[in-house]
């Protein structure tokens, strides 16, 4: 057997085994007592809005994808996004994991250069985390202003956040000020990866790839300031809906929150999936738990929200995972992977 073939093997089986568990600490009874109260309506809409919000972080990628100079269509860059998102959910903590398939499928099935795939992939990344952590921000500053919970409780968080949100822009400008010292610390990590045999299908040595990142990136900034700008503006939008849909869910379950409540709630759910468990499985239920306790709201609405937020979650892993085998199916059939891509990618001038 292949070892390409034996890696998809033992891919699939941890995917399947890890999915079965995870599906496993679902409430599902509560699920099916939570469904028996959505009507047609509310489940479109529901559909709409979390369809919406993978849109928009595909569209995301695709802008940078294309301002790099590789015109790739957005459904086949969603189902990568979902394919890398399914093993990243599955893996502990589930911010990271999927990122160096996604950047395979992308260089094997559409043939775009490693830095380029790189280089688009971490700007998504870096404007999803950014933004990310600036909502998260915004929320624990609005907490301090409330007397819902004691400010030393947030105190920590907020600085935490603060020095992330900091942080992030730094490494930004280190890269753009100091290319020469970075790519110099990378290029001796990537040293030791070079004699790998997933590289060298790709040719040039990895020294070159963070050259090339390096002069793109330069180029981005210089010449392609509204992409960007274009791409903070869907993370911000995004952001937008994955609020509304939380507020779609309180309506759902009739349970009546006011604006700090709602930020007590939003707040406590996304620093519970930044802890280093598959899925958030069981530091969601106890943030939401534990926000329903705090603010004097009914345990029997805190179940439905847990089993219809996690039927949302079990949906998506399914989508991931039939996203994740047409992309390990495509893997080895080259530029076009399966036709989705076309015959290879049609290039931008520059």
């Amino acid at each position: 057997m292949k070892r390409a073939g034996l890696l998809t093997i033992i891919l699939w089986l941890a995917a399947l085994a890890l999915a079965g568990w995870t599906l496993r600490q679902l409430p599902l009874a509560d699920i099916g007592n939570s469904l028996r109260g959505l009507s047609p309506l509310q489940w479109i809409f529901w559909a709409v809005l979390n369809g919406v919000v993978m849109t928009l972080s595909t569209a995301r990628w695709q802008g940078f994808v294309r301002m790099l100079g590789d015109r790739l269509a957005l459904w086949p860059l969603l189902l990568n996004r979902m394919a890398g998102q399914t093993v990243s959910f599955l893996t502990p903590g589930p911010q990271f994991g999927g990122e160096p398939l996604q950047i395979y499928w992308l260089c094997k099935q559409h043939a775009v250069p490693v830095h380029r795939a790189v280089l688009a992939l971490s700007l998504d990344r870096f404007f999803e985390l950014w933004v990310n952590f600036a909502v998260l921000l915004g929320g624990v500053s609005l907490l301090l202003l409330t007397q819902l919970v004691p400010s030393q409780d947030w105190r920590n968080t907020l600085l935490l956040l603060g020095m992330l949100v900091l942080a992030l822009p730094l490494i930004g400008v280190l890269v753009l000020r100091q290319p020469g010292w970075v790519v110099a610390r990378l290029g001796r990590v990537a040293a030791r990866w070079e004699q790998h045999p997933r590289l060298q299908e790709f040719g040039s040595r990895v020294g070159n790839h963070w050259q090339a990142l390096r002069e793109d990136l330069q180029r981005a900034v210089r010449e392609e300031r509204s992409t960007l700008f274009a791409g903070l503006l869907l993370s911000v939008l995004g952001w937008v809906f994955i609020l509304g849909e939380l507020r779609a869910l309180l309506w759902f379950l009739n349970v009546p929150v006011a604006t700090g409540d709602f930020v007590l709630l939003f707040v406590g759910i996304r620093l519970a999936m930044l802890l280093p468990l598959p899925g958030g499985i069981g530091t969601i239920e106890a943030a939401v738990l534990w926000t329903f306790a705090l603010l004097d709201l009914g345990a029997g609405d805190a179940l439905g929200l847990i089993a219809l937020m996690r039927l949302r979650d079990a949906a998506i892993l399914v989508f991931g995972l039939l996203s994740l085998r047409a992309m390990t199916t495509a893997g080895g059939s080259g530029p076009g992977g399966d036709g989705s891509g076309g015959s290879g990618p049609a290039r931008e001038p520059g």
